[in-house]
């Protein structure tokens, strides 16, 4: 869904350093835009925090996106900031409630552009459920920024039924994959790099606390742990995994889901899919008798319909991720030295 309104009249055609400044411009700028747009209760007070009421246990997170470019095919900034703290509460099994949510914009970036990620923020709020509550604007020098970085901090509630840590990680627990890794990735290289194919590459850019709620109140506590695929991609989150628990990981190339088209993308840019990152995708470490009806569950929600078990939890090779390939090779799968793919969100 993408929420279509006119910009409203505004003094300037680009964000000015005035805009930062905490007079009229600001004041225009909040007033037709963010208070107007992302409008309600809590929000409406125009305060410099939020005042609200949460029972039982809570979680929280912030994270900060700077990635370039901003616009990209199935997102932007706006969307993927939303997105990317909804999803790292969901990860803790919580219901994601309140964004705090502020802007680093740089001076000379098109009002328009501002407005289209304004409007890409709210209508990713509505669609995970999120209200966004306090925030902040500031304005910096052009050549100081890199046209608008966002950060957002969100809060959320806990259900009882969910226990999701790295420490519940059993010997013969099974891992699943949500969906087809490395499209974000290779959305915003293909991009960067001009790269065109017969279907255009979408980032797979999306809320994930409507599934996992969905998991955890059938399967509660036998969902162990649960971690979104982001930056790094699958490797590093089972390598982390691998040596926080001190047990081997153990992995099939053949049982991964990935698009062709976004395979051929990474043979063409020389890249590794395990390594590249994804915002739609999440790994779970699951009990094992309730692993194939997790499956059948993920495959019937809207963005998990290639949802697979690849892999288990073992005692052998402690600390690390074996992979065997689609010919029956066995090789160990490492953390990456550096970055493979900078300002990936």
């Amino acid at each position: 869904m993408q929420l279509q309104c006119p910009l409203p009249k505004m003094d300037f055609d680009v964000i000015t350093l005035g805009h930062g400044s905490g007079g009229l411009l600001t004041h225009q700028l909040l007033e037709s835009g963010v208070f107007d747009v992302l409008k309600n209760d809590l929000l409406d007070t125009q305060h410099d925090g939020a005042v609200f009421s949460l029972e039982g246990k809570m979680a929280f997170s912030t994270d900060s996106f700077v990635i370039s470019p901003i616009f990209f095919p199935g997102g932007n900034i706006g969307s993927l900031a939303v997105h990317g703290t909804v999803n790292d509460l969901a990860m803790c099994g919580a219901i994601p409630k309140y964004l705090s949510l502020s802007f680093i914009i740089e001076e000379g970036l098109p009002m328009n552009d501002f407005w289209e990620i304004l409007l890409s923020i709210k209508v990713a709020c509505e669609e995970a459920g999120v209200q966004v509550i306090t925030g902040d604007t500031k304005v910096v020098e052009k050549g100081k920024g890199d046209k608008i970085f966002i950060n957002t901090t969100g809060i959320g509630t806990v259900p009882q039924n969910a226990n999701i840590s790295t420490k519940n990680i059993k010997k013969g627990d099974k891992i699943i994959i949500s969906n087809s890794i490395a499209a974000h990735g290779i959305a915003i290289m293909s991009l960067r790099e001009g790269l065109s194919f017969e279907s255009e590459i979408e980032s797979d850019s999306r809320a994930l606390n409507g599934i996992v709620k969905t998991l955890i109140e059938r399967f509660g506590e036998d969902i162990h742990l649960l971690r979104d695929a982001t930056r790094g991609g699958l490797a590093s989150v089972l390598n982390e995994i691998a040596q926080f628990t001190a047990l081997g990981i153990e992995i099939s190339q053949a049982k991964i889901p990935l698009e062709e088209q976004v395979a051929g993308a990474c043979e063409i840019l020389g890249l590794d899919p395990l390594y590249v990152a994804n915002e739609g995708v999440f790994v779970a470490f699951v009990a094992p008798e309730i692993a194939d009806k997790c499956v059948d569950l993920l495959q019937t929600q809207a963005g998990s319909q290639a949802a697979a078990i690849v892999g288990e939890v073992v005692e052998a090779h402690p600390k690390k991720v074996v992979l065997t390939s689609g010919i029956g090779g066995r090789r160990v799968v490492s953390l990456l030295p550096g970055e493979q793919l900078p300002r990936i969100c």
